[in-house]
């Protein structure tokens, strides 16, 4: 029978997605056949997987620090916001369309047969079973048809690990408090805690553990302290998007403007891990500094975030930029912003119509319901480099700057360069984590580099595993998941 146990938290970015990766390695290297599994994630940040769909990139990660290919299956449902107050449903893999949050609420019970379904297929072909919550089951007020922490844990009888981040602050409350407002039923699934992104000497903190434990009845299953190569890793929340910024003494100056509704902003990692690289990320209201290339990246609403980075006045900046000679990229929704137009007519977006676009590639793009998710292998057209990476984008782009491709791939060319290729865009995301094509790339800016960037997403992996190895009661916790068979 296969085990399982649920990861949940006493509060978003608690670093939930981070231990189970960690576990999964950890687990692998110890001989068990490990899947990860979220019933139900929030995120724009997305991978595409081998059956063709898209899951969230913490459980992309998550299925290679077990050793396994990525399903849809790991994580059937993807909400992707569009708005403050809709987001793109994404159902074991496939856009179903776009709900208001008021109408996900009400009908998310709908979907959980879908999430058993996945479930148990991914338990089918595993020795444990890794379950991430969302959120915190604290939100009491969103139990009512929940799919996402208890109510899963119910629907498929699972024991509960709580996590709490000790790094913001009030962590003996949050614990405490989240055992406090739980209905009975669901604090008694809650069999042992951890306390995670501890700074200094773990053992400062025994006496607020056994605090935890006494007031709880839980298991302290450890204290995990700070790990710091979790920067090497691919970041999922728009929380962790600060720490892609690099700041260094000289280099080459990469400005990437934070937009509302940024995408896969992953993409950015390479480039950040870059020794000769700054990665100046532009915040609202300030104006995108004087620097070597601006980078455009993906967005989620390509016409809203248009709007609001002419808003900021950034379209002035990137235009004197590119007269000034300087260089401009743009992936994916930051590709469709470089062209002469947008066009939405079927309203995908929001009201349908057209908009202008910067003008720097001689493109144009018209959005469309269907939705393109797949992988992509082929290389630099002009310098043969190999490229991986995939597209998930609504919309088709195309113009003369179409005969001059950035990238070759079976299926011909992909993206548009400008006539005298200080201009490039691109649909596929994950091009940067190429080595040889990232050390080109920077090499034709100025930066010499020799880094391996998938190299060191293994290292850091397998160093996440040492550290909670150390730290954790690893053999309590699979005594737990026993439990949850």
């Amino acid at each position: 029978m296969t085990l399982a146990v649920m990861f949940q938290g006493t509060g978003s970015n608690v670093g939930k997605s981070t231990i189970v990766a960690g576990l999964a390695r950890l687990l692998v290297r110890r001989g068990l056949s490990v899947a990860p599994f979220k019933p139900q994630n929030m995120s724009n940040n997305a991978a595409v997987t081998e059956d063709g769909g898209e899951i969230g990139r913490a459980q992309a990660l998550q299925a290679r620090a077990a050793r396994r290919p990525a399903s849809v299956h790991m994580n059937p449902v993807l909400l992707k916001p569009e708005s403050e107050t809709g987001s793109q449903v994404i159902v074991q893999g496939r856009r179903i369309g776009t709900m208001r949050a008021r109408e996900f609420g009400s009908r998310k019970q709908e979907l959980l047969p879908k999430v058993l379904e996945s479930y148990v297929l991914v338990a089918a072909d595993a020795d444990i079973v890794l379950v991430e919550g969302a959120g915190s089951p604290a939100e009491i007020n969103l139990r009512g048809g929940d799919i996402a922490n208890m109510g899963f844990a119910e629907a498929a009888d699972l024991p509960v690990i709580l996590v709490g981040d000790i790094d913001r602050g009030g962590v003996i409350a949050s614990l405490v408090g989240t055992r406090a407002v739980l209905p009975r039923a669901d604090r008694d699934r809650i069999e042992g805690f951890i306390v995670n992104r501890f700074r200094g000497d773990p053992s400062l903190f025994d006496e607020g553990e056994r605090a935890v434990a006494a007031a709880t009845g839980w298991a302290a299953l450890g204290v995990v302290p700070w790990f710091a190569g979790a920067g090497k890793l691919p970041a999922e929340d728009i929380l962790d998007l600060a720490r892609h910024e690099r700041r260094t003494d000289g280099g080459v100056v990469i400005a990437v403007p934070r937009l509302p509704r940024i995408a896969n902003f992953d993409d950015l990692d390479p480039l950040a891990q870059e020794e000769g690289v700054e990665l100046v990320l532009v915040a609202p209201g300030e104006a995108i500094p004087v620097c070597d290339l601006v980078l455009l990246p993906g967005s989620k609403s390509t016409i809203a975030d248009l709007a609001f980075l002419r808003g900021q006045g950034w379209d002035i900046d990137i235009l004197a930029h590119r007269r000034r000679g300087g260089r401009v990229i743009g992936l994916c929704g930051g590709y469709q912003m470089l062209g002469r137009s947008i066009a939405d007519p079927d309203g995908v977006e929001g009201p349908a119509g057209r908009v202008e676009g910067l003008g720097l590639l001689d493109i144009e793009t018209v959005l469309t319901p269907d939705k393109a998710v797949r992988p992509f292998a082929g290389r630099d057209a002009e310098a043969g480099h190999a490229v991986e990476g995939y597209e998930i984008h609504l919309g088709r782009s195309d113009g003369p700057d179409r005969t001059r491709p950035w990238l070759l791939g079976n299926d011909g060319g992909e993206g548009a360069v400008s006539a005298d290729g200080r201009v490039r865009g691109s649909y596929i995301h994950g091009l940067f984590a190429a080595d040889g094509f990232r050390h080109a790339f920077l090499a034709g800016l100025g930066a010499a580099s020799a880094h391996g960037y998938e190299d060191g997403v293994e290292a850091a992996l397998d160093a996440l595993a040492d550290h909670l190895e150390a730290h954790l009661d690893i053999d309590a916790i699979i005594r737990i998941a026993a439990r949850g068979r």
